[in-house]
């Protein structure tokens, strides 16, 4: 079965718990990991169907672009992508592959 890895960076832990929890209920993903990338910038990850992936990304990205900023005219959605079928290279040097933690949080 081909699964892909989806991701979301917004700006922000509220809004980034709001897209995880979004992702994770418009589509059957399982989500790996959410990334502090620098600042108060945080990337979702996300895994699954290829068209589960994709959903869940849309609607994670549409999630963001509803949310109301702090401070008028300030961005929290950053960027979204999502690769199909990833190269097994990435999950050798990327957090982003299914381990034992994840599967097992994934059957509840």
């Amino acid at each position: 079965m081909g699964y892909a890895v989806g991701m979301v960076e917004v700006r922000g832990l509220p809004p980034a718990l709001a897209v995880a929890d979004v992702m994770c209920k418009a589509a059957r993903v399982t989500l790996v990991e959410m990334e502090k990338v620098s600042g108060a910038y945080v990337t979702i990850v996300v895994r699954g169907d290829v068209s589960a992936v994709k959903i869940a990304v849309e609607a994670g990205m549409e999630a963001a672009k509803k949310m109301h900023p702090h401070k008028e005219g300030d961005k929290l959605f950053l960027s979204s992508h999502y690769i199909p079928r990833p190269n097994e290279n990435l999950m050798a040097v990327l957090p982003i592959d299914f381990n034992d933690e994840i599967a097992d949080s994934d059957q509840t």
